[in-house]
């Protein structure tokens, strides 16, 4: 029998929800705590009550502030963010950052000084950590000095993957991506003053150019790759469901059927956990729920001028997301298993 594993969760939201969600079944996970500033009674609601995703099957009950749920008994905790809780007290061995908020360093190993071993922030921090990982990429190279560590974003997995395995197939020359994102919750509904002024305007009332980190983290994850890549993001007016439009200029441009075809091979052999593949014609709604990394789209496949290939792949921004970062946390137990 694997080891137990016992987790903190930091921040409440959409994330935080999914990784509840996702892992309240599995034997190996022991959520010890939640911490989040909103009342317990408003964060179990939105547990069972999620607009996308539908309700829990599951019954769950909120009793003295403990969220029972299958065979968990979650305590939820009044706090911020790094340093606002003793999570020794609790036992927690991996605080999960869901927060969205981008902390600096020393901020996070606050959470180091209050009991925990390691640190899984999911806003990608400005500040180096000891390892960005992008499961089915480099997730062979963790290792158990590791103490802060960020799984990147649904989009710089998708981007890195894809990139990743046209490199090593074609040799990559430079590549745009545009991200075509589904809103997130820190956009206004209605236009409101932000110092972004793009983001200031309606979320569901607009589609709006965004800045991505994407391409800059891939860099760090693939530091051959530094200096070819560059992307922009759209937010658009859904709640769920995004995709990543890739153009690449390979060193041996393939035909159409040989990108699908590698890409098929891929998804049902090895990586049909994280990559999966489709040559129906989905929409985004199609994806949502899909705990994929990326869902490979077959039927956007072209080649322009024989030199430049598009491929577009589908992603839900926050379900196959969650389930890479259960993966992550299992995969650092394994590892402080062994050793």
């Amino acid at each position: 029998m694997s080891v137990q594993v016992n987790i903190g969760i930091v921040g409440f939201g959409r994330i935080g929800r999914n990784l509840l969600r996702l892992g309240y079944d599995d034997p190996r996970f022991n959520f010890v705590g939640i911490s989040d500033l909103a009342e317990p009674e408003a964060l179990f609601y939105l547990l069972g009550h999620d607009t996308v995703y539908g309700p829990i099957e599951t019954e769950t009950v909120l009793k003295d502030n403990y969220i029972h749920f299958g065979h968990q008994k979650v305590r939820i905790l009044p706090g911020s963010g790094p340093g606002s809780l003793p999570w020794d007290a609790l036992g927690a061995d991996i605080i999960i950052d869901c927060t969205g908020r981008i902390w600096p360093r020393t901020d996070l190993e606050k959470y180091l000084d209050a009991g925990a071993k390691r640190v899984i922030v999911t806003k990608p921090p400005e500040d180096p950590v000891d390892r960005i990982v992008v499961m089915g990429l480099n997730d062979n190279d963790i290792s158990t000095d590791d103490k802060i560590v960020s799984p990147s974003s649904s989009t710089t997995q998708v981007l890195a993957l894809m990139l990743d395995i046209l490199d090593n197939q074609y040799g990559l020359d430079k590549a745009m991506m545009t991200s075509v994102h589904a809103y997130t919750s820190d956009q206004p509904l209605a236009d409101s003053v932000r110092s972004d002024l793009r983001r200031s305007r309606s979320a569901v009332e607009n589609i709006i150019p965004n800045q991505t980190q994407s391409p800059q983290l891939v860099e760090t994850i693939l530091p051959h790759l530094k200096g070819k890549i560059a992307g922009i993001a759209f937010n658009v007016p859904i709640p769920d469901g995004s995709c990543v439009d890739l153009t690449t200029q390979l060193q041996t441009t393939p035909s159409v059927e040989d990108v699908n075809a590698l890409m098929k091979d891929v998804s049902e052999n090895s990586m049909s956990a994280i990559i999966g593949y489709t040559d129906d014609p989905i929409v985004s709604s199609d994806v949502v729920g899909d705990s994929h990394s990326m869902i490979f789209d077959a039927r956007a496949t072209m080649i322009a001028a024989g030199k430049l290939l598009k491929t577009v792949c589908w992603y839900d921004d926050g379900y196959g997301y969650s389930q890479r970062i259960l993966e992550l946390t299992k995969a650092y137990c394994d590892l402080e298993e062994v050793s």
